[in-house]
């Protein structure tokens, strides 16, 4: 047994006492006079060090949306549940540091070694860890393992409350789809998805829904599975705001080499938008895009007729950006997703900020069904890589979903009631 891992006795005395001292009236006043209660999460990570996304995550509930000891979220770390302990792991000493259990299961994280549900949200972060990749180049990581885990401990107590699943939903669909069908099954409040579509946008801009959309092209780089998924959940969070409600996608196709240049000389794709995303994010400044033997382009066409286009570049560009042309504008509009380093990754405390939002209202901050959606379109496209590049045909990704009008950083007041209606304000961290 872990030094950190406690027993039930052990566990269910130091929570009395916690119980008791928060449960003073003047203690709860002269400390947060304001603030909403906090509401208890447990968090189920494959690996915990400096700069993972347990940590940019999980490490903002304990230290503050800085992490340097300063205001955080309305929420408490109750409990971790850690699938790997790696070389310079921060688990044990962070839960020693401030008294968080680490259970030997997931079911016991959730139920705090009892009986029941015994926190209000579940955060699965299975991202980073040492697991094997298929012949796709997907990283299997188990994020339908925790999730089974997790609403096996629901059904088995016959509780469920929110879940976010960090980063894609998969990796590969047949898993996506199995934990959007179950988490559909048992009610469960949902969320997925990367921290992109919320960080700060530059040039910053903001489309309406309903958005009269012709045309859009994002750009993305590193490894097709790692950051095509980052790629398509910022493409979509835009063109999903295009007039008329998401349909889905009914075919999917990777182009490379000779094949994904003849499409956008060729006008498939449009050459001007694939210009202005480029010209909002940094490149290697080493000979031409063209240059990259990386390269790969995402096909996809939507139910409506729009034409989705993703050009990976992990060579060539440093970053993630879309251009998108609207209706009876002759100039594009682009915007590169930023990843800020300083203080801490910052746009993940802008998805916390949706976590900690869903936890406390019982509501996903925006819908699962946009991840589920970049998640088939990235799965089929490795797909098409894998074979010959053909195109699929995509029936299973027909499907419709309604857009919420969700802000981005730094237009999320972080220090906000969780429970109170969002407001476009400027961020004061």
């Amino acid at each position: 047994m872990l030094q950190t891992q406690l027993n039930r006795r052990q566990w269910m005395a130091r929570t009395t006492a916690a119980s008791l001292l928060s449960a003073t009236p003047s203690m709860a006043t002269a400390v947060a006079p304001a603030s909403p209660r906090p509401k208890s999460v447990a968090a189920i990570v494959t690996a915990y060090r400096k700069g993972l996304h347990a940590d940019v995550l999980i490490g903002k509930i304990l230290e503050g949306w800085r992490q340097d000891g300063g205001t955080g979220p309305a929420l408490q770390l109750a409990s971790m549940y850690v699938d790997q302990f790696e070389g310079q792991d921060l688990a044990r000493p962070m839960a020693a540091k401030y008294n968080v259990p680490i259970f030997d299961s997931i079911e016991q994280a959730i139920t705090l070694g009892g009986n029941k549900v015994a926190v209000d949200g579940v955060i699965s972060i299975a991202e980073h860890g040492s697991y094997p990749y298929n012949d796709l180049g997907q990283h299997l990581y188990p994020r339908l393992r925790f999730f089974n885990a997790i609403a096996d401990t629901f059904k088995k107590y016959d509780q469920v409350v929110p879940v976010f699943n960090d980063k894609h939903l998969g990796p590969t669909w047949v898993d996506a789809k199995r934990m959007y069908n179950r988490a559909q099954a048992l009610q469960i409040p949902f969320m997925a998805g990367s921290s992109l579509p919320v960080t700060f946008r530059k040039p910053d801009f903001s489309l309406p829904l309903g958005s009269p959309i012709e045309a859009a092209v994002g750009i993305g780089y590193s490894g097709l599975d790692i950051y095509g998924s980052h790629s398509l959940d910022c493409y979509q969070c835009l063109v999903e705001r295009r007039s008329n409600a998401e349909q889905g996608v009914r075919s999917v196709q990777c182009l490379e080499g000779a094949a994904m240049w003849r499409a956008i000389d060729s006008g498939v794709v449009d050459k001007q938008l694939v210009n202005a995303a480029l010209s909002v994010i940094p490149t290697s400044g080493k000979g031409d895009m063209r240059d990259d033997p990386s390269a790969a382009l995402f096909l996809f066409q939507y139910v409506d007729g729009f034409q989705g286009a993703l050009l990976m570049l992990p060579r060539f560009a440093g970053g993630i950006s879309t251009a998108i042309r609207l209706k009876n504008q002759t100039k594009p509009l682009a915007t590169r997703f930023e990843e800020r380093l300083e203080p801490r990754h910052p746009h993940f405390a802008y998805l916390l900020k949706g976590i900690e939002r869903m936890v406390h209202t019982g509501k996903p901050s925006y819908p699962v069904e946009r991840t589920l959606l970049t998640s088939g379109i990235l799965d089929r496209a490795l797909t098409s890589k894998h074979q010959q590049h053909q195109r699929l045909d995509t029936p299973e990704l027909t499907f419709q979903y309604q857009p919420v009008d969700y802000p981005h950083a730094p237009h999320i007041d972080l220090h906000a009631d969780p429970t109170s209606p969002l407001r476009a304000t400027s961020a004061s961290s």
